[in-house]
Formats: C-alpha cells, sequence, structure tokens
C-alpha cells in the first residue's frame, strides 16, 4: 500500500464527500445541508442528491451502465476532487466542470448496482456538451442516446463527437445511440435596407421575388414554391409567429398581404405557412449531403425535419438505404399531422417537435397533438419522443420550473419512450443539472403505481400470429416474479416489440451487431448489449450466429449478462424469447431459466 499524507483541506473534502454518501442514502433533506456547507467552502455546483435512492427501495436491481446509483457514488467521488481543489484555489465554473469530468473518468459504474429507468433520455449536444469529458458526465447522470443537430456546426466538429462518444462506447462497454438531426428547409425572408421595421396592424406589405433591399413596404422572399401555394386568405407567420400576415392577392413571384398581427420583423426572419402543404422537399441539398455524412459516420437514427408527408420518409430513405440508419419524422407541421398515419407507418419512430409545431398549430393544440402521436406510436410498437421546451428555464437556470417538471411527467406518464434536452445540454449552463433533474422526474413517476396501471392500459396492440410469443412472455415473467426478460435479436424487433408490452421487468436484448444495440438506445425499458464482456473471460454476443445457432450458447451469454450488469442474482429467474432458426418466423422460443445459486455477483 502507498503511504500518502492528508492536507487539511484534503480532509475536509474527504468528510464532507463522506457525510454526502451517507445522507444521500438515507435522509435527501440533510444531504442538501451538507451541500450548502460545501458551497460554503466555495464549491460552486453539486449534484441534486435527493434524487438517490436506497438499495433497499428499488423493486429489483438495474443494469449497470445505467445505474443511477451508481451515478450518485459517481458524483461523491467526482465532489470530493472539486471540493480539494475548490478550498485551496477556488477557480471558475467551467474549470471546476473540466475537473468534475476528468475524475469521473476512472469510476467503474459496474461497481455498484442501481435502479434502471425505463424512460430514455436524448441530449442534443453543443458547445457546452461536446468534449469528452462532459459527453461522459451526461451519459454517466443518465442520458441514453445523443443528439446531434446539423443545423449548426461544421461536418468535422461533428465527426470529433461522434468519435468521443464511440470512444466513450468502447471504455464502458456498452451501447451508446446517436441521432442526428437534419436542418431542413429554412424559409426565410431577405434584408431590409435601414435595418428592422415595425409593422402596424392593417398595414399592407408585400411579399416578392425582388433582389432589392426591403422596407416599410416590401421584402424579399426568395421562394417560389410559396407562391405558388398561396391563394387569397391563406396565413403567412413571420418569426415563430410573432407576425401574422393574411394575403389579399397573389401571383407566381408575388403576394400583397395584411398586416393582422403587428411587430417587429428584422432580415432573415422565418416564414411559416400553416394552411397549406408546400410542394418542396423535406431535404435541401445540404440535408443530402448532412444524410450522406451521417451514413458515413455510422449514426444510429437520423430525424428529418418539417416532414409532410409519407412520401419524404421514402426520398431520404432511397438516399442512405434501407440497413444505413433508422429513420426519425419529426412532426412540426400540420400537413404531418394530417397524415400521421401514413408517416407512422413509413418511419422508424416519431419526434413530437413542439417547437415549431407550436408556431403553426395554435398553442392549445399541441398537447392533444402530442397525446395523439404518443398514444399513435404506442399502438404501432416504434419509439417515440416528445422534444423541445422541456426544462427550457435550465438554460440559465439549475432548477426547471414546476410547470416544467409537470410537462416531463406528463410526457412520461403519456408512455414516451424518450425524452429530450435541447438547448438545456446544448448550450445551456447546467447540462449536468438538467440531465439529472430529468432523470429524477422520470424515476418519480415509474415509481408511481398510477404510471403502472397507464402502461398496462395505455395502449391497445392489434395482436399478430408471429408475436404470439411476447405478450406470453411478459405475462409469465410477472407471474413467476422473474428479474428480467432477455431476448436475443438480429435486426431488434423482437426486442422493439417487448419494449411495446411495457414489461415491469428489465429487457435485456441481445444483439449479435453493435448496430442493433444502439439503435435500441431509444426503446422504452429496453437494456441492449452487444458484447457481454471480455470476449478472452466469457461468450460474447458475436457468437450468438443464426448460421450456427446453439441455444445452450445463448442461456450462458443470458446468465453472464445478466450477472455481469447486476440485472439478477443467484438463483434468480429469467424469461427468454427469441427466434430460433428453422422454427416459425418471429419469437419461437419461450424458456424459464434459473441463475447458478453458487455463482457469486463479480
Amino acid at each position: 500500500m502507498r503511504s500518502c499524507s492528508i492536507t487539511a483541506p484534503l480532509f475536509i473534502s474527504l468528510m464532507l464527500s463522506t457525510a454526502i454518501l451517507f445522507v444521500a442514502l438515507s435522509e435527501p433533506a440533510h444531504a442538501q445541508n451538507v451541500q450548502a456547507s460545501m458551497q460554503r467552502f466555495g464549491v460552486q455546483r453539486l449534484p441534486a442528491l435527493s434524487r438517490v435512492a436506497t438499495p433497499a427501495s428499488l423493486p429489483w436491481r438495474g443494469a449497470a451502465q445505467n445505474s443511477r446509483i451508481s451515478r450518485a457514488f459517481a458524483s461523491v467521488t467526482e465532489q470530493s476532487s472539486i471540493a480539494t481543489d475548490a478550498i485551496a484555489a477556488r477557480p471558475d465554473r467551467p474549470t471546476l466542470e473540466k475537473k468534475a469530468s476528468s475524475q469521473v473518468a476512472n469510476f467503474d459504474p459496474s461497481r455498484f448496482p442501481g435502479p434502471f429507468s425505463k424512460t430514455k433520455i436524448l441530449a442534443t449536444v453543443g458547445p457546452a456538451s461536446d468534449t469528452f469529458e462532459m459527453l461522459e458526465s451526461l451519459w454517466l447522470a443518465g442520458v441514453d442516446c445523443f443528439r446531434i443537430n446539423l443545423s449548426h456546426g461544421s461536418h468535422e466538429r461533428h465527426r470529433e463527437v461522434v468519435n468521443s462518444i464511440r470512444a466513450l462506447e468502447e471504455k464502458y462497454q456498452c451501447s451508446i445511440g446517436i441521432l442526428l438531426d437534419l436542418q431542413g428547409p429554412k424559409l426565410r425572408v431577405g434584408k431590409f435596407k435601414d435595418g428592422p421595421i415595425m409593422l402596424q396592424k392593417g398595414a399592407t406589405f408585400r411579399l416578392d421575388m425582388s433582389d432589392e433591399l426591403g422596407d416599410i413596404n416590401r421584402v424579399t422572399l426568395p421562394h417560389p414554391e410559396i407562391f405558388a401555394a398561396l391563394v387569397p386568405g391563406t396565413s403567412l407567420l413571420l418569426d415563430d409567429g410573432k407576425v401574422k400576415l393574411k394575403v389579399v392577392d397573389c401571383g407566381p413571384d408575388f403576394a400583397e398581404t395584411e398586416v393582422v398581427v403587428p411587430g417587429k420583423l428584422s432580415e432573415r426572419k422565418g416564414v411559416n405557412v400553416p394552411e397549406v402543404t408546400l410542394p418542396i422537399s423535406a431535404m435541401t441539398e445540404k440535408d443530402k449531403k448532412d444524410a450522406l455524412f451521417g451514413a458515413e459516420m455510422g449514426v444510429d437514427w437520423m430525424a428529418l425535419s418539417f416532414v409532410q408527408k409519407a412520401e419524404d420518409i421514402t426520398e431520404l430513405r432511397n438516399l442512405i438505404g434501407d440497413d444505413t440508419a433508422k429513420i426519425m419524422a419529426k412532426i412540426e407541421k400540420p400537413a404531418a399531422v394530417a397524415d400521421l398515419d401514413r408517416i407512422a407507418e413509413a418511419v422508424d419512430g416519431i419526434m413530437v417537435a413542439r417547437g415549431d409545431l407550436g408556431v403553426e398549430l395554435s398553442p392549445h393544440q399541441v398537447p392533444v397533438v402530442q397525446k395523439r402521436i404518443v398514444s399513435l406510436m404506442r399502438k404501432v410498437g416504434k419509439p417515440v419522443v416528445v422534444a423541445t421546451q422541456m426544462l427550457e428555464s435550465m438554460i440559465t437556470s439549475p432548477t426547471p420550473t414546476r410547470a416544467e417538471a409537470n410537462d416531463v411527467a406528463n410526457a412520461i406518464y403519456d408512455g414516451a419512450d424518450a425524452v429530450m434536452l435541447s438547448a438545456e445540454s446544448a448550450a445551456g449552463q447546467y447540462p449536468i443539472e438538467a440531465v439529472t433533474t430529468m432523470e429524477s422526474i422520470i424515476k418519480e413517476v415509474e415509481g408511481n403505481p398510477e404510471y403502472r396501471i397507464r402502461m398496462e392500459s395505455g395502449s391497445s396492440i392489434t395482436p399478430v400470429p408471429q408475436d404470439a410469443m411476447i405478450p406470453a412472455a411478459r405475462a409469465l415473467a410477472r407471474n413467476i416474479n422473474a428479474s428480467a426478460i432477455v431476448c436475443f435479436t438480429t435486426w431488434g424487433r423482437i426486442a422493439q416489440r417487448l419494449s411495446q408490452e411495457r414489461s415491469t421487468r428489465p429487457i435485456i436484448a441481445l444483439a449479435n451487431t453493435q448496430k442493433a444495440a444502439r439503435r435500441l438506445a431509444l426503446s422504452w425499458g429496453v437494456y441492449p448489449i452487444h458484447t457481454a464482456c471480455n470476449p478472452d473471460e466469457c461468450v460474447s454476443a458475436d457468437q450468438v450466429s443464426y448460421d450456427n445457432f446453439d441455444f445452450d450458447t445463448v442461456i450462458e451469454l443470458a446468465r453472464d449478462v445478466a450477472l455481469k450488469k447486476r440485472l439478477a442474482g443467484p438463483g434468480d429467474l429469467l424469461v427468454v424469447t427469441g427466434w430460433q432458426p428453422g422454427g416459425v418466423t418471429g419469437a419461437n422460443i419461450l424458456r424459464v431459466i434459473e441463475m447458478p445459486k453458487d455463482q457469486r455477483t463479480p
């Protein structure tokens, strides 16, 4: 053992960290008092320890990588180092966060079991979170999938982010999803000669194709496709709906309008046409280049913006191929809502993009549309993400408003597969706090008996003969009190179908490709596994080949994963399902296996 000396500041730091750890597992209120004490010593940011649960309170033991108790331990380890440096030097916040992130780098979360949240967190990467250290901190805090917004940044910078996420995957031997969000067509007015103008109610204002700089009477609108779709009486929304115009007269290259809602209008502001389907593609030339870049980088999901009809999905799929990435449609236009059933059939998932949707629809319509979309996607069994302004105030505040907490909770109660952070994690001052807050809300809701009732009765699943084993696996796991449901899958369909059942047990999805495992990162209740452990020490998912299928190998792998990831203990029961070659299509195996009673958890 190496000898060491302990300075006074270090001793104080260690004592305070130990106190936090103790009270975090006993009385959250006392933890907050200890946090306040640490702040008096110069620590500017501390995680909300009231979110930590005791192991005894957990209904079952969860996944190592997604362990929320292990993350609490990571936070304590992190704060011990921060406090030492803070007492001595009182560095500024960015330096503190950098030091905090570097400390969790050597932390092994598999040492501590904990709860496994079923609702996933999708976090946007940006200037506040695009370093390896911050990505690691966000993942340890609860992020399951990262979103890269191609409205900002360069391909070179995005490539670095993708590489950092893959390095994080390698470090923790896990599967992390990456969603590439395509910008889509941005319709904007031109520039003004003398700066912003103020439009008065009832005034006449002209939009046309002229290259001349705009003034109080007119401005350039370089989009002939808009003029082609206009008719007298059509409404135009400018600058996210702050200004509203009504078309009085129009032609192939102009529109005479009346100002209905007055306001200030600056150059390059956006234009929305909520009442018509515009004859434009959902992809610009930039989007096509970005999509091919994403395919090259091997991203797992691509989100298509401003979808209007099902054919928009087909266009993107034809560009990138059938097996390059899953496609998620962003529902943000009334035309998409009108064609929702066809879009849901064509895509692999849907994002309720409430920002632009709230511009083109009346705000009071958005909650109704959101619930309709979530219900539909649960019925068809595809992931649905609720996004935009979920914890908006946390861009500048370490705590959310009560309304925001309710908003996140309602999306979870509705049955969303994932909830998303936008600017909160991309450009906010408190990205880690935003993730831990969202995780706390998820845990609180999922621990409520009312949530369990809603999940069991919230959707009507049309029975399909090839999936007959799936509901049987769910019922069997409940009846025998199994610790987990294990399925082996090539493309993820069986795991996604199990997710649709909303089982109380974790779903361990053993995928024989990393691609399939990553795509399941947005599926409710699924813990995707590619390689169970070091291939030199045990069997890996790569060895489960459908060309040379051996069920005993599958059983060995299932037991090993469940034990190493703390999803089951010695003597526990597991329900195993999947497709065995030579049998009928779909899940055709249903077995109950027992964990070895004499095998110790590593």
